[in-house]
């Protein structure tokens, strides 16, 4: 979905279930935007405190504010609506399933904005609403990819087209490890930098193998071999082979994709005829996974090294 057209109603038609919302207003149009993950609850700026209105915000009524708005005369309660609505706001929640006041309705009326009212209390709904349109507003990045998660590691595979990475993912699949999408992978980025991977509906389940044609991973594996989403947490780099080009063999260089100025650890494998990549990758993983434990095998060896170098050394010494 485009987060810059979300609307009213798109919140409506995903979340109405989950937030328990429904239309207290439906001769007014829900195709107000949407702009920001921000909510504002009116109950100082209600008695007048408040340099300005607070714009573009969905504003949320809760039983304090509607009890304040009862202690008011009707002349007070129009003037203090209009202080706090805006023809900005995209739109009114009521929580608790409370009754809206005539003259809220007739507020948001004037200005065209729709009332909404959910039966979750407001700092559930509140807690809610804001978790749901985060994600909806976090930054978001396209890549051309394949995603898998595999050992509950999430690795994005990339390369360029043809390298292979539809038939290691098939691979992958075979094996027991998940899909989560091929060719298009949507990453966006969470709070604490961390990175979630997930694909467009349109190609949800499918895999582009050349030769055979698209071919739907949940119907042939079944269900438990795909997954909507997945943090992702490493990148392995399919390229062919190419003997002039010099290979790490070690292992003490560590690399990185970066990818919403988030830096996810990148692993490169060469491809060619006769290499077990299915293996190859695994054993990736697992050393990767090795690695966030403490253990890291190249840096024991380099380490072993060189204290064997300094004692041949100080041996070389002792004998002059």
């Amino acid at each position: 979905m485009n987060r810059s057209h979300y609307t009213v109603g798109d919140l409506l038609e995903s979340h109405g279930k989950a937030l328990q919302l429904e239309p207290v207003t439906p001769h007014i149009s829900l195709v107000n935007r949407i702009q920001g993950p921000a909510l504002h609850r009116p109950g100082l700026s209600l008695t007048g405190y408040g340099l300005r209105k607070v714009d573009r915000r969905i504003l949320l009524f809760g039983r304090v504010e509607l009890e304040f708005l009862k202690t008011l005369d009707e002349k007070k309660r129009k003037a203090c609506l209009k202080g706090v609505i805006t023809e900005k706001n995209p739109v009114v929640i009521i929580s608790r399933g409370l009754i809206a006041p005539k003259a809220l309705i007739e507020a948001c009326k004037t200005l065209n904005i729709p009332v909404l009212k959910s039966g979750l209390k407001s700092m559930e709904l509140l807690t809610k609403l804001t978790m749901i349109l985060s994600d909806v507003f976090a930054p978001t990045e396209s890549v051309h990819a394949t995603l898998v998660e595999a050992f509950g590691i999430g690795v994005l595979l990339m390369g360029e087209s043809s390298v292979g990475k539809s038939e290691t993912a098939l691979g992958l699949i075979e094996k027991g490890h998940r899909l989560i999408s091929d060719d298009v992978v949507r990453i966006r980025k969470k709070e604490n930098d961390v990175l979630v991977g997930s694909g467009p509906k349109l190609n949800r389940h499918l895999l582009e193998i050349r030769g055979i044609g698209i071919i739907n991973v949940a119907n042939l594996f079944g269900a438990v071999c795909v997954k909507t989403e997945v943090k992702v947490d490493m990148v392995i780099n399919l390229e062919e082979w190419n003997a002039a080009h010099f290979y790490d063999r070690v292992g003490l260089e560590e690399k990185f994709t970066q990818i919403l100025d988030v830096n996810i650890p990148t692993y490169m494998l060469p491809v060619k005829p006769g290499r077990d990549m299915i293996l190859l990758i695994e054993t990736t993983i697992l050393n990767h996974r090795l690695k966030n434990m403490g253990y890291h095998s190249a840096k024991e060896f380099n380490e072993k090294l060189l204290e064997e170098i300094a004692k041949r050394k100080k041996g070389a010494t002792s004998e002059r």
